[in-house]
């Protein structure tokens, strides 16, 4: 192993240390090793954000609630044009960062073709639109950066990397709401339009999605411990 290839990473996980890693932690999450050399517990996600390793617990139901909704409002819009998933990694190719958003939708067409391809991640090309729900173990990953000093955030990597939709689901007890953005500015890493609503208005999709979400059942986090 060359000296190039050996890399220490901080690992975010109550529990470890940092530790050196055979290879780039990008290059781990992209071929699928990074989860197991960490003897990461089943129900976690292991991303890569900003050459960090975040490691998140599994979420509560209130948090799956949410996406599950959206996931099905993503479904029956379109006349079947689109797939919804969540779980699924998204391969941040040129920006070396592996993410795993709470939901993706991406046309069906480009679905069918992953399937047959049997491939590992997905790539931004084939995702219309992400989702992310925050939780207080985390919210600060998904959120724009407070400033251009701060350290970017999956918000700055999907822009980079041209996703044309981010929706964004603060469930922060102080803000509950909910922002999609749209305009990628892949140069600067940036979102260039938001549109936002407060839990209890319906969350509107425009086209290509055309599709109104209810958000009256939905409920800012938990303020115990777990927090998620």
């Amino acid at each position: 192993m060359r000296d190039e290839e050996q890399k220490v990473t901080k690992v975010r996980i109550k529990g470890l240390d940092t530790l050196a890693l055979p290879e780039t932690a990008y290059s781990l999450w992209a071929s699928g090793r990074l989860a197991d050399l960490l003897l990461v517990p089943d129900g976690y996600r292991v991303e890569v954000i900003e050459g960090e390793i975040v490691v998140s617990p599994a979420a509560r139901f209130g948090h799956n609630f949410i996406i599950a909704a959206i996931e099905q409002a993503i479904r029956v819009s379109g006349d079947g044009q689109w797939v919804a998933t969540s779980g699924t990694g998204l391969d941040l190719l040129g920006l070396e960062a592996g993410y795993i958003p709470d939901a993706i939708a991406m046309d069906a067409e480009l679905a069918a073709e992953a399937n047959d391809a049997d491939v590992l991640h997905l790539v931004p090309d084939q995702v219309e639109l992400v989702v992310e729900v925050t939780s207080s173990s985390n919210a600060a990953n998904d959120r724009q950066p407070r400033s251009a000093k701060h350290r970017r955030t999956k918000w700055s990597g999907y822009a980079r990397a041209g996703v044309p939709y981010y929706l964004l689901v603060d469930r922060d007890p102080a803000v509950i709401t909910t922002t999609l953005f749209s305009i990628p500015d892949e140069g600067t890493g940036a979102y260039l339009q938001a549109e936002s609503w407060k839990f209890g208005e319906a969350v509107h999709l425009p086209e290509p999605f055309g599709v109104d979400i209810p958000t009256d059942a939905w409920k800012p986090w938990s303020t115990g411990p777990v927090g998620t």
